[in-house]
Order: structure tokens, then sequence, then C-alpha cells
């Protein structure tokens, strides 16, 4: 029986996948896995037994991830699951931002009194008028789950689009529309486009080439068209909020619409802050659900990893009768130990696959057999963080 702890209200039907054979409650002491949503785990004490923390959405924030992959513990999100709830809400964004709906809708219910408030309206509407986006351009950067269907969401629409993506997949390249204009910079996004969304994660690094905390700042905003649109659905750190205040004053940046509202932007002018609706949707929290529901359960009976932000993804099928799987530091010489106790204990190893992911390593032996003592010796070989043995 696997106990698996709830925290915050998981859907049903995610909860379902996992059938007979676990446990499943929100006040399990020691469990073998947990399923989260946003409630932040930086201060819960960890047990023993805790092999793995499935995240019902993509950001894992509220995880300690870096300190779970030092206990050998997998930390699992749900890339994509929620993308068309917020592919849907940057939409919104766009038209929110080019027609004044939310001026027009509190002038309403401001004058909801007046009698003759129909005859208002006409003299009224004019405050609220706007542009469409039909024919504007549109430039996304970042390709993957949210930015590659927004940017072939947005030429239906009758945008012109440019995209960026200097890590973008084969796959995601396949999936996007052949109008999509090739950007070969984020410069030339911010130098010709109308509204600019902005999809990637938020990293902070000396490296240059990989720091996108403060992405959009001073500079790069005074490479755009005066009055561009920027839309920010990934993270609020990526906009540099002094520098967007000061734009937004002048004029430069004719509105700001983000879903991560904080104390600077909450109170700038001509922005639309939405508070962090983007995988609100029934749809989006059971595709969440159903995801890391699927993923936690197949690491507990399989050892397989598949979008895990602190271990490599490694899926292997069944070959013998006995799985190890053994995490441990990304360091020189381990498979080599690890075969040697394999070989000293007379096993034969059916099949065998390893990764790596920054300082972190997985591998996942098969086998038919492993003698009494094995165990033990695999768990210490240096550099091995944790050893487990599936049936």
């Amino acid at each position: 029986m696997s106990d698996i702890k709830t925290i915050n209200k998981i859907a049903k039907v995610g909860l379902s996948v996992f059938g007979e054979g676990y446990n499943i409650a929100d006040d399990i002491a020691d469990p073998e896995g947990i399923m989260v949503r946003s409630a932040s785990l930086h201060e819960m004490p960890v047990g023993e037994k805790l092999i793995a923390v499935a995240r019902a959405g993509a950001g894992t924030n509220n995880i300690p991830c870096d300190a779970m992959g030092e206990k050998g513990i997998v930390v699992f999100n749900t890339p994509g699951a929620n993308a068309n709830a917020v592919k849907e809400l940057v939409i919104c964004g766009l038209f929110l931002a080019s027609r004044d709906v939310i001026g027009g809708v509190n002038w309403v219910r401001e004058n909801a009194s007046d009698p003759d408030i129909a005859k208002s309206v006409e003299k009224n509407k004019s405050k609220f008028a706007g542009h469409e986006i039909k024919g504007k351009k549109l430039g996304v950067i970042g390709l993957g789950a949210i930015g590659g269907p927004l940017a072939n969401a947005a030429r239906h629409l009758g945008m012109t689009v440019y995209g960026f993506d200097p890590y973008l997949s084969v796959e995601a390249a396949w999936n996007l529309s052949r109008d999509i204009k090739h950007a070969a910079s984020k410069e030339e996004i911010y130098e010709n486009c109308d509204f600019i969304s902005i999809h990637v994660p938020l990293i902070a690094s000396d490296d240059p080439s990989k720091n996108t905390k403060g992405m959009i700042g001073k500079n790069e905003i005074a490479m755009m068209k005066d009055g561009v649109v920027i839309m920010n659905f990934a993270r609020d750190a990526l906009v540099d909020d002094a520098a967007m205040k000061e734009a937004l004053e002048s004029g430069k940046v004719g509105r700001y619409v983000t879903d991560f509202p904080n104390a600077a932007s909450a109170n700038m002018p001509n922005t639309i802050a939405i508070p962090h609706l983007g995988a609100s949707t029934e749809e989006s929290e059971d595709n969440c659900a159903v995801m890391a529901a699927h993923e936690l359960k197949d690491y507990i009976e399989n050892g397989n990893i598949k979008n895990s932000v602190n271990y490599p993804d490694v899926v292997m099928p069944r070959s013998g009768k006995v799985r190890v799987c053994v995490l441990h530091k990304n360091v020189p010489n381990v498979l080599t130990k690890l075969s040697g106790v394999m070989g000293e204990a007379g096993v034969n190893i059916e099949n065998m696959s390893n990764r790596s992911k920054k300082e972190n390593a997985y591998t996942i032996i098969d086998t038919d057999e492993l003698p009494a003592g094995a165990y033990e010796k695999l768990v210490g070989v240096e550099g091995v963080i944790r050893v487990r043995i599936i049936h």
C-alpha cells in the first residue's frame, strides 16, 4: 500500500488514476508521494519515506526542488497540461489591451442608477474606443506549449506574427504555422511588433545568455514602438517593474497586461493586472491532476521519470523481475561502480539506462535477481543518494 498525501484540493479525476493499492488522504504524516498545487512546501518537514512530489501545474517555485534532489526526492510538474487555458487568457489580454472593455464596463456600473443610461451610453462610448488586432504585429518570445499555440491562434485572427525561440524543439517547430515569421533575435521583435508576449521560464543567472530575470527592461523598451502593448503571462520578475512604470507614465508602453500582479504593477497606470487566472479553469485543473497522478504512479510502480524538474527523464520498458533505481550525483565512475557491484554479486544486467541533469543523475537497471547484500553495497557507492528496488 502506497500512501499519497494531498496538499491543496486535487481534482478527483486525477486521484482516480491511482486505483487500488493506494491510500490517499490529506492527513498522512509520512507519505511515499505528495500531490500539490500552489501550497508552499519550503517549510514542510520531509519524512524518510517520501520519494516523489508531483506538482499539478507547471511552476515549481513553491517546492524546494534542489533540497528535495539532495535527498533523492523526485519533483514532477505538468508542462503543457494548462497550456490551452493560459493561451486563451492571453488572447483575452490581447482584446482587453486593444479595446477599453474594462473601462466601459466600469462606467456602466458607476452609472447604473441613471434612468437615462441608454442615452448616456451613446454620448460616452467614444471614451472607450480602441483598435482592432487584425493586421497588427504580435511578437511571441518563447514558442513552447503556450507560445506556439498562441502564435498559431493569432495568425487565425489576422495578425502578423513574429516568433523567437533559440531552444525550439523539433516537435514544437512541426506544430507552428508556416506563416509565422522567424525572428533572428529578440531585438527584431522589439523593433517591429505592436504587441509583445513573453513565454519563457524565469531564470536568474550570472550568465547573460541564460538569465531571463528583468529581460524586459529600460534598454529593451527603448527599442520598441511607441504605444507598444506588453503581455506577461509567465512570471512577474521577467519584467523590470521600475522600467515598466516609467514607460507607462511616459506613454512609451501603451498597456501592460500581466497575470502576476505585485505591489508595484498593481499600482501602475494603464496596466491590466489579472490575479493569476491563467490556469484557473476546471479543464486545466483536471488535466494537471491527471498528468501529475500518472507521473507519480509510474515512478512509484516502475521507477520511470518523466517531466521532472530536478532529475533527468528516464523511461525504460520492464525487462526483468527486479528493477533497481539509483538516484546519484552526476560525477565520474558511478556507473562503473554500480556495474561492479552487480558483477560481484553475479547478477546479469538485462537492461540499463542512465541520464543526467545538471548535478543529478538517474540509473535504472533491470535484472532477474538481486542477491542479499547487493542493495547495501549499492547504497554504499560514493555519489549514490538513494536506491529503490521494485519487484
